[in-house]
């Protein structure tokens, strides 16, 4: 289940003795939940509860100085998550990684057709800018796509998704009706620029 760092555990402690004294109230533990907006990106959230806000259906994992209690529906997400506090020149504050792996063996017609878009008539194209794109997954009718290379942190990753590559594949496959991109684009080492010069 879910790891939380010697560090974070320390400074959560901190916290909800800080709390209980401000508010002079009992601090139950510490909520934890996620919600899952793609196979790479999850959204969580730390909240301090108090008794009152306890719900019996909670998963509760105790710590040495506190519990956290997830909600069932956040559980699959928090699996191998890991919470640490950080502290660095950009400010400090907790940080939680997801230890969600990709899915495995994505196969079928549907994944096979959305496939051979990508390899023939995608990444042909975005090559020419040192970049690539993966399909990661399909859900229902909502493809999932990661850009890498030169696409990864590039400006213009937008328009290219929007009026390139969604185009090209609902005109291939006419079942999907929408495409995410779940790139980190903040942390593109090679982005690809032109100049208009």
């Amino acid at each position: 289940m879910i790891e939380i760092s010697a560090t974070a555990q320390k400074k959560i402690a901190e916290l909800i003795e800080q709390s209980e004294k401000q508010n002079n109230k009992l601090v139950k533990g510490l909520r934890v939940s996620a919600k899952s907006q793609s196979p790479l990106k999850v959204d969580y959230k730390l909240a301090f509860i108090s008794t009152e806000q306890e719900i019996p259906e909670d998963m509760v994992v105790h710590f040495d100085s506190f519990d956290v209690y997830i909600d069932s529906q956040s559980a699959p997400s928090l699996e191998e998550a890991r919470i640490d506090y950080v502290d660095g020149l950009m400010g400090s504050g907790f940080k939680i990684e997801s230890g969600r792996k990709l899915p495995p063996n994505l196969s079928g017609p549907l994944v096979e057709r959305v496939q051979t878009v990508l390899d023939q008539q995608i990444n042909p194209t975005v090559a020419s800018h040192g970049g690539y794109v993966s399909l990661i997954d399909i859900r229902d009718d909502t493809v999932f796509l990661q850009f890498g290379g030169g696409c990864q942190g590039c400006g213009m990753v937008d328009v290219t998704l929007k009026q390139g590559i969604e185009t090209a594949i609902k005109e291939a496959v006419p079942e999907i009706t929408e495409v995410y991109d779940v790139t980190d684009h903040a942390d593109g080492k090679n982005p690809y620029y032109q100049s208009a010069t």
